[in-house]
């Protein structure tokens, strides 16, 4: 048996999103699992997202031929295989060196979009280099503006297809795991840390050989906020709480390509980003990452695509963990989803391999969820299926 059909085979018997995350847990110290898997404060909205799914029922339909089920989709004029992007995951590099790049492979070879982070461990062009799919760049806006610049501008020269700004992020969420765990701006050697980390030799060993990967993208800026995941943990110190919508409609009109806006719950809000020429809106809480208490993120989809009418897409962000939570979203007015966490687990349980496989799970769920529908196509997903 080859390395590679041992790894297939490892990888199967993994076979949801949540197998996934238990193998993440199982090879991470607790502080970087904590700091991918945590929320704000008392993490309510963290649990949200993920009750406000579970509390949507599905109303199938029946005696419809779905012998043949296609869950693609045009978006921004190209097809993607799935109603998915991959979400943008800052410091990923802090659970798997290369996590960036074996996410960004894994979204190209399933054909769909990828989104790097600002935070990431992987520069804008070496992505682009050995992950050629399509590529999205999300970019913070900081209190370093001519930062910011710069990296759109990388951004536009790499070809990356649309830009993502992140818009909820005026300071950083109080995430009490981060600071319990030492996991924050400025590192703290604990007794408890060190001997965590010496019992995940797997997650250590590379660590150890090589460093922890920098956070490439900010290479120039302060120290501590390249010198990797914890900085990751604290990206709020950096933002800039000035930035507003003039300033936002002055990087729509720099862009010259798709231009995204992610972070809004608003239907108000979601006016306002159309009127400036967004060509997508996400609708997002940040993962339950930001202001706990914040409604969760498919509560606020109906009002938001109501207000949007087509007019863009609209895509839903925050607690994708089942093929059928895409079917609802979908249903409840979303033209496709992004998914993160879902992703990361992967990469950290098997590398590129794994990060494919979870896709793979939720093309698969989705599938299946059409199929006992009684949906044929994304476009036979419609509000008759909720039953509210």
């Amino acid at each position: 048996m080859t390395a590679g059909q041992a790894g297939r085979d490892r990888l199967a018997r993994y076979r949801s999103i949540a197998d996934l995350r238990e193998e993440a847990r199982r090879r991470l110290p607790r502080a970087v699992f904590d700091f991918f898997d945590g929320g704000a404060e008392d993490e309510r909205t963290l649990a949200a997202n993920g009750d406000a799914f579970d509390a949507l029922a599905l109303r199938p339909r029946v005696l419809n031929n779905v012998e043949r089920v296609d869950t693609g989709m045009t978006l921004f004029g190209r097809r993607s295989a799935l109603p998915l992007a991959v979400a943008p995951i800052g410091g990923a590099g802090a659970g798997r060196r290369r996590a960036d790049l074996d996410m960004a492979r894994a979204a190209a070879a399933a054909g769909v979009p990828y989104t790097l982070s600002t935070m990431s461990s992987a520069s804008i062009e070496e992505v682009a280099r050995h992950a050629p799919g399509r590529l999205w760049f999300q970019a913070y806006v900081l209190r370093d503006r001519e930062l910011v610049r710069r990296l759109i501008e990388r951004a536009e020269g790499a070809g990356y297809e649309a830009l993502m700004i992140t818009v909820d992020l005026p300071a950083g969420g109080k995430r009490e795991r981060d600071l319990r765990n030492g996991f924050a701006m400025q590192y703290r050697h604990s007794l408890r840390n060190t001997l965590d980390f010496l019992r995940h030799p797997g997650w250590l060993l590379p660590m150890a050989l090589h460093g922890r990967p920098p956070l490439k993208n900010l290479e120039g800026m302060a120290p501590a906020a390249s010198a990797g995941g914890p900085a990751a943990s604290s990206v709020g110190r950096f933002s800039d709480p000035t930035f507003d919508w003039k300033q936002l409609a002055a990087l729509r009109e720099r862009w010259p390509r798709q231009f995204i806006v992610k972070g809004i719950l608003h239907p108000d809000d979601a006016v306002k980003a159309l009127a400036l020429g967004c060509d997508a809106i996400v609708v997002s809480n940040h993962g339950g990452r930001q202001l706990d208490g914040a409604m969760a993120s498919i509560r606020a989809l109906p009002a938001v695509a109501a207000a949007v009418d087509r007019r863009v897409p609209v895509l839903l962000d925050s607690g994708i963990r089942r093929g059928s939570h895409i079917v609802k979203a979908i249903a409840a007015g979303a033209t496709g989803v992004l998914a993160g966490r879902a992703l990361l687990y992967g990469a950290v349980a098997g590398g590129e391999r794994g990060a494919g496989h979870a896709l793979a799970i939720l093309a698969d769920e989705l599938a299946r969820t059409m199929r006992l529908c009684g949906a044929s196509g994304l476009e036979a997903i419609g509000a008759d299926l909720l039953a509210l």
